[in-house]
């Protein structure tokens, strides 16, 4: 029987201009409203693979909330554990990219329904049909979001559960109080990690990633994924390393690919799939994920991974 993953964290929508520029301090041509939130483009893509998938938020009884559910119910998410909140508004990301790639946000999200989120009935009744809980770092750092995640680490893994973390962390929230404490909380109970590039040294002291790598497995780790964008992605354990080169795609929008490759990779990881397995495939889920605008829009099912994968292997 298939492990169901559970995630907690926050539900939005994003809107993107469609020019380029630094910000928003002048009328943009826009589209969208997209489904999005990281932990809800992650656990999108667990379900469109199949395996059971859940998510606890929270959301306001609109519009922006409604595409939220019925996209992750299509994608056959159990949404049981969302929250919908009257008079309240779902949190919004307004994104522009910049010539140079980076991107320009302005964010309703701490103020929104999925700021608000607490521990409820329903919440904590799927808790217990869950076998897996996979942490993003942006659901510490908000007080609410914080506690009902740690709750689910602590229920789960309480009864032979396991954990997967990928931090997701922009820097400039690093000094948010509370939030390293609950880091190092959630890691310390760690099965798998994935972090994308400069964050496998977020927990160690070590200045090479070989010694963070080293470090992190010798504090119980077992899994360690490092998320390389264009450049591929590599695994680590006590078995040694893999290594899986980058697929070749038209980016249209990078939003997203990283939850996408986190999703593949810990629905093949639950299955037992080999660490060579698991990487081409999330691998293959993150290149899928940039050739569509909108952040969960490219989250792909097992057919299109395996076209994907058959047409850059054949």
């Amino acid at each position: 029987m298939s492990k169901k993953v559970l995630t907690v964290g926050e539900i939005l929508v994003e809107i993107v201009a469609t020019t380029k520029g630094d910000g928003f301090l002048e009328p943009q041509p826009l589209v969208g409203p997209f489904p999005s939130g990281a932990p809800a483009i992650f656990i999108d893509q667990i379900g469109r693979l199949g395996t059971p998938a859940a998510i606890i938020s929270r959301v306001g009884d609109d519009d922006f909330g409604r595409l939220n559910l019925d996209r992750l119910i299509a994608d056959g998410v159990d949404v049981s554990g969302i929250e919908v909140a009257r008079g309240e508004a779902t949190g919004s990301a307004f994104v522009r990219y910049r010539p140079d790639g980076s991107r320009a946000f302005v964010y309703n999200i701490a103020h929104s329904a999925t700021g608000n989120l607490t521990l409820t009935p329903d919440a904590e009744a799927l808790m217990e049909s869950c076998d897996h809980v996979h942490v993003m770092g942006t659901a510490l750092s908000a007080p609410g979001l914080s506690q009902v995640a740690r709750e689910a680490v602590a229920r789960i893994t309480a009864r032979g559960g396991t954990l997967s973390f990928d931090p997701n962390l922009r820097p400039e929230i690093l000094d948010t109080p509370g939030l390293r404490e609950a880091l190092d909380e959630v890691l310390a109970q760690t099965n798998l990690f994935l972090p994308s590039g400069e964050e496998i040294y977020l927990f160690t002291e070590a200045d090479d990633e070989a010694a963070a790598v080293k470090e992190l497995l010798d504090r119980g780790v077992g899994d360690i994924v490092i998320k390389r964008g264009n450049q591929g992605a590599s695994h680590f354990n006590r078995a040694g390393r893999t290594d899986v080169a980058p697929l070749s795609t038209d980016e249209v929008d990078p939003t997203g690919a990283g939850d996408c490759f986190g999703g593949a990779f810990v629905s093949f990881w639950l299955a037992g799939a080999s660490p060579e397995t698991a990487l081409r495939f999330a691998n293959a889920a993150g290149a899928n994920a940039v050739t569509k605008v909108g952040p969960m829009e490219g989250a792909a099912t097992r057919d299109e991974l395996d076209a994907l994968l058959g047409q850059s292997e054949g």
